[in-house]
């Protein structure tokens, strides 16, 4: 059962790093966990949600950088958890800032910021991606280096990784094109658990 808001929360998350930038603006319900913004994050920036990740953020209680994410085997006190933590605890406009760390592989730093809180308006399904700019990297595509390489490779017709890079990255893709209205939001509870089944 979907949990009653009157409030939405207006986001925007930018990529660090690549220029042009690629960010999202997105609304979510106030009720969400960093859990629920994490999968939000995931289904606008079109990444696929095979990594881990975390959020970094000041605790207004106490002025601390608290570190939100999934449990960790290695370090299990690092993080707090996400599905446990909700965004309205920790995000105001007086402590709008956050980072997101997506795949500490390939190490997709993300600039988060709480743009706006605002009433939530009737006929609107949240959360909604209401802009953005510029197609996401595709998974695994070695992070901003590999990525830069990337896109030299598909540019060039005569280089000789240019078929296979473009079969690998899907014949469609266009790093300039991004469309707000091709955005599905994933729902958060299936994706939780779908993550913790066993294989």
């Amino acid at each position: 059962m979907k949990k009653k808001f009157d409030k939405v929360y207006q986001f925007k998350i930018t990529l660090d790093d690549i220029k042009p930038p690629i960010w999202r603006r997105i609304q979510v319900p106030e009720t969400y966990t960093f859990w629920d913004f994490h999968v939000a994050i995931q289904d606008a920036m079109g990444w696929l949600d095979y990594h881990l990740h975390e959020f970094e953020i000041l605790n207004p209680a106490n002025g601390l950088k608290v570190t939100i994410g999934l449990p960790d085997e290695e370090f299990p006190k690092r993080n707090l958890r996400d599905w446990a933590q909700k965004i309205a605890d920790y995000f105001s406009l007086e402590n709008p800032s956050a980072d997101y760390i997506y795949d500490f592989g390939d190490s997709w730093q993300n600039k988060i910021q709480l743009e706006k809180i605002l009433p939530r308006e009737d006929n609107v399904s949240y959360p909604v991606c209401i802009k953005g700019k510029r197609a996401c990297p595709p998974e695994d595509c070695g992070g901003i280096g590999g990525y830069e390489n990337l896109l030299e490779i598909i540019k060039d017709p005569y280089h000789k990784e240019h078929k296979q890079m473009l079969e690998w990255a899907g014949e469609e893709f266009d790093p300039e094109y991004f469309d707000p209205k091709e955005i599905n939001f994933y729902d958060p509870a299936a994706r939780l658990k779908m993550a913790f089944e066993p294989a």
